[in-house]
C-alpha cells in the first residue's frame, strides 16, 4: 500500500475509507466481489506469517513442522470458510486469525498431517519471506519459552505491524532520495527525546542540529500516521483504531521489556 493511492485508512477528510478488513467484511453482505475480498485476505495473510509461525512454535511444534502447519493454516484460511465466520460487529482480523488458528491446531488431523516441505501448495518460500521481512525485535529464547503462546502471538503481531509501517516509511524516503536520512534517524523514531543525541546525528548527516530536530519530528509524524493506517487495515470500524493502537503499544512495550 502506497501513500499516493486512495488507501489512506482515515482519508484526507477524516473519513474511514475502504480498508482490507472492511472490504472482507462487506463481502459477507454481497457488497463486494468475493475475488476482491479474497485478494485483501491474501495480502493480510502474507503480512501475518510471523505471529502465526511464532504461535505454532510456542505450542511445541518443531520449526519444520511449524512451517508446514503455518503454510497449511493459511491455505485453509484462503480456501475455507474464514470469511463466513467473521463477526462484523466485533471482528478484528487479529482476533479472528488467532481464534481460527487455535481451532486449527486443536484438530487432531491438522496436528498429524504436517506436509512434506516444498509440497504442492505454498504461499511464499520461507527463505524469501524471512529475507523480505527480518524482524527488528529480538526476544531471548528463555523469555519466549516462559510466555503463553497468546502473548507471543500478540508481541509478534505488534512488531509485524510496526515493521510494516517502518518499511513503508523507508520506501517513501528512498523514493525521495532520502534513504541515508532514514537509515540514520530511524533508530530514534520511538526513542525518548531526552535519549536522542541530536548533535551526534547532525554531525553524521553534516547538517545543523535544528534541521535534525525538524527532520526527526517529520519522520515521527509520518511514522505514526503510517502505523495508524496499518492498524486501520485490520479493524472494521474507525472507533476501533485507537483501541487497537493502544493494544499494539502495550504489546510492543512487553516485547521491549523482555
Amino acid at each position: 500500500m502506497t501513500p499516493d493511492r486512495a488507501t489512506d485508512a482515515m482519508g484526507t477528510s477524516g473519513r474511514f475509507n475502504t480498508t482490507r478488513w472492511s472490504l472482507i467484511l462487506s463481502s459477507l453482505d454481497g457488497e463486494t466481489e468475493v475475488g476482491k475480498a479474497r485478494e485483501a485476505l491474501a495480502q493480510l495473510c502474507r503480512i501475518y506469517w510471523r505471529p502465526i509461525f511464532a504461535y505454532v512454535c510456542r505450542r511445541g511444534h518443531s520449526v519444520p513442522d511449524a512451517q508446514d502447519l503455518t503454510q497449511d493454516f493459511f491455505v485453509m484460511v484462503l480456501k475455507g470458510n474464514l470469511l463466513q465466520q467473521a463477526d462484523p460487529e466485533r471482528g478484528r482480523f487479529r482476533s479472528l486469525l488467532l481464534r481460527s488458528l487455535q481451532n486449527f491446531l486443536l484438530d487432531a488431523h491438522a496436528k498429524g498431517r504436517a506436509r512434506k516441505r516444498g509440497g504442492e501448495v505454498q504461499l511464499v518460500a520461507w527463505d524469501e519471506w524471512m529475507a523480505e521481512a527480518p524482524s527488528r525485535l529480538t526476544i531471548p529464547a528463555a523469555v519466549l519459552n516462559s510466555w503463553p503462546a497468546e502473548r507471543v502471538f500478540d508481541v509478534r503481531w505488534a512488531a509485524t505491524v510496526a515493521e510494516q509501517a517502518l518499511r513503508r516509511l523507508q520506501e517513501e524516503c528512498e523514493s525521495r532520495g532520502r534513504r541515508r536520512v532514514f537509515d540514520i534517524l530511524s533508530g530514534s523514531l520511538t526513542a525518548e527525546r531526552a535519549d536522542v543525541s541530536y548533535d551526534s546525528l547532525a554531525r553524521e548527516l553534516g547538517v545543523g542540529t535544528a534541521e535534525i530536530k525538524r527532520a526527526l519530528h517529520r519522520l515521527r509524524q509520518r511514522y505514526r500516521q503510517l502505523l495508524r493506517e496499518e492498524v486501520a487495515q485490520t479493524v472494521a470500524q474507525p472507533d476501533d483504531v485507537d483501541e487497537e493502537l493502544r493494544y499494539l503499544c502495550a504489546a510492543l512495550a512487553a516485547g521491549s521489556e523482555a
